[in-house]
C-alpha cells in the first residue's frame, strides 16, 4: 500500500508556541483520498534534522509531505537545503515573482529584495503556485519517491493541497478506497460501550476496524475499512453501521462524524426555532462554538456574557438578593439567568450557566469545577448540576459539551 509521511517544520511547533494543526488537516484529507498516512514528525529549524528527517521518512513512506520553513526570513531553511539535497541550483520562477509583484502591487505595500527572493526555486522541482500567499510550493521525485513541500500558513497549504497536490498524488498512484462511518454517543463510558457492543466487536470481518475516540464526556465509534472496489466496501461498512447503531441506540447523539454543536443546531432548523446563551464561566465559549457553523444566524440569535454580579443584575435581571444568598454558582441564579436572556433576547431556546472553573475560587461547599446550568423555554426549564475536576480550560470545555447535550435532550423530549 502507498503511504505517505508528514514532516513539520519550525521550533515555535517543538517549544509548543505554535500548535501544530496542519498535519492534523492533511492527515484527514489524506485519508479522505486514500492515502494512509503512517508518520507525523516535527522537526526544529536545524539544517542537521531536517536533512535526517528527510532521510529517515524516506525509509517508511512512498510521500513526504514537509510545510514549514519557507518564509523569507534567515530562519526559513527548508528552500535552500531541499535544492541541496536535490543536486539543484535555485532560479527564478516567472510566474512566482509575477505573483509577488502582484500582491505586493494590490495591498500597495513596498516592495523589498527580500520578498522577490520568494520567487527562487530548485530548478529541478515542479513548482506549485502560490494562490493564497507568495511562497510557492515544490514537487521533487526521487527514486519512485514524491516530496511536496509547501508553506507553513495553514491557509496557503491547504489551497495547495486542494487544488494541486492531492489531484497529482491521486493522477500519480493507485489509491484503495477509504470507507470511515462514525457515530457520537452521550451517558455512557467507554469501557461501558466496549463492553456492550463486545460480541459485535469481535465478529468483525478482518478488513474492518473499529475505532474508540473518548472526548469530554462523549465516545465516538468509527467503522474503517478499505479495499479496492468501492461500493463493496460501502455496502460492508454500511451494513455494520447499521448494526452498531442499534446496539448503541438509547446513547445515540449522532450518526454522523460532527461535533454536538452542529447536532442542536440541525435540530433548531428542523424545528425552525433558534436558541440564545446567558453564559458566566464560559465566558462566551458556547457563543463561539455555535457561530464557528456556516449559517448558524438561521438558529442562535446572541449571547449574554454576564461575568459579574453586577451585570448579571444589568443585563439578564437576576435579584441582587438571590446573587447575595444564594451565590451566583446557583440553581436560583441560572433559572434566572434563563428567564432573562429568553425575555431579552426573544429566542426559543435558552442556556444558561454559571460555574467555578478554577484554579482558585473554589469553597467547601462549592469546590472546583461546580456548575449549574438551565436550559428549556419559556414554558419550562430544566436543571443540571456537573461536578468537574480538571483544569480551568478543559473544565470549560466539559461545561460547554454537557450544556450543549442537555439542551439537546430537552429539545428531543418535547413531544414525547
Amino acid at each position: 500500500m502507498t503511504q505517505a509521511s508528514i514532516i513539520t517544520i519550525g521550533d515555535e511547533l517543538l517549544i509548543g508556541q505554535v500548535v501544530d494543526t496542519n498535519s492534523a488537516w492533511m492527515a484527514q484529507e489524506l485519508n479522505k483520498a486514500g492515502i494512509r498516512v503512517t508518520r507525523r514528525v516535527a522537526v526544529g529549524d536545524v539544517w542537521e534534522e531536517i536533512w535526517q528527517a528527510l532521510d529517515e521518512e524516506q525509509k517508511h513512506a512512498d510521500i513526504l509531505l514537509i510545510t514549514g520553513g519557507l518564509g523569507p526570513t534567515s530562519d526559513d531553511i527548508t528552500k535552500p537545503l531541499l535544492c541541496k539535497y536535490f543536486n539543484g541550483k535555485l532560479v527564478v520562477d516567472e510566474e512566482a515573482r509575477k505573483n509577488v509583484l502582484d500582491i505586493f502591487t494590490r495591498l500597495n505595500r513596498p516592495l523589498i529584495e527580500r520578498n522577490l527572493l520568494q520567487a527562487e526555486v530548485p530548478d529541478n522541482c515542479t513548482v506549485i503556485q502560490n494562490t493564497r500567499g507568495t511562497a510557492p510550493g515544490m514537487w521533487f521525485e526521487k527514486e519512485g519517491k514524491v516530496f511536496v513541500s509547501m508553506p507553513g500558513v495553514p491557509h496557503e497549504m491547504k489551497g495547495m493541497m486542494e487544488s494541486h497536490v492531492i489531484p497529482a498524488l491521486q493522477q500519480k498512484f493507485h489509491f484503495p478506497f477509504i470507507v470511515h462511518r462514525t457515530l457520537l454517543t452521550a451517558g455512557v463510558g467507554e469501557s461501558f460501550l466496549a463492553e456492550r457492543i463486545r460480541d459485535f466487536e469481535s465478529a468483525l470481518p478482518p478488513e474492518v476496524k473499529l475505532a474508540y475516540l473518548p472526548n469530554y464526556g462523549m465516545v465516538r465509534l468509527r467503522l474503517s475499512a478499505s479495499g479496492r472496489e468501492k461500493e463493496t466496501i460501502e455496502k460492508k461498512v454500511a451494513d455494520l453501521f447499521e448494526t452498531l447503531q442499534g446496539l448503541v441506540r438509547e446513547y445515540l447523539v449522532t450518526n454522523e462524524d460532527e461535533p454536538l454543536e452542529k447536532v442542536v443546531g440541525k435540530l433548531l432548523l428542523g424545528k425552525g426555532k433558534t436558541m440564545c446563551t446567558a453564559e458566566s464561566c464560559t465566558g462566551g465559549y458556547i457563543a463561539h462554538l455555535l457561530t464557528s457553523i456556516p449559517g448558524s444566524s438561521a438558529f442562535y440569535d446572541g449571547s449574554v456574557v454576564s461575568y459579574s454580579y453586577q451585570a448579571k443584575e444589568d443585563l439578564l435581571q437576576v435579584e441582587h438578593s438571590v446573587l447575595e444568598s444564594k451565590g451566583a454558582v446557583s440553581e436560583e441564579v441560572v433559572i434566572q439567568m434563563a428567564k432573562g436572556a429568553l425575555k431579552n433576547i426573544g429566542s426559543d431556546y435558552v442556556i444558561a450557566i454559571s460555574g467555578i472553573m478554577g484554579p482558585e475560587g473554589g469553597m467547601p461547599d462549592k469546590p472546583v469545577g461546580t456548575v449549574w446550568v438551565a436550559v428549556g423555554d419559556e414554558n419550562s426549564l430544566v436543571t443540571k448540576k456537573f461536578s468537574f475536576r480538571f483544569d480551568r480550560m478543559r473544565n470549560i470545555q466539559l461545561t460547554a459539551v454537557n450544556a450543549l447535550n442537555t439542551l439537546r435532550v430537552f429539545i428531543r423530549s418535547e413531544g414525547q
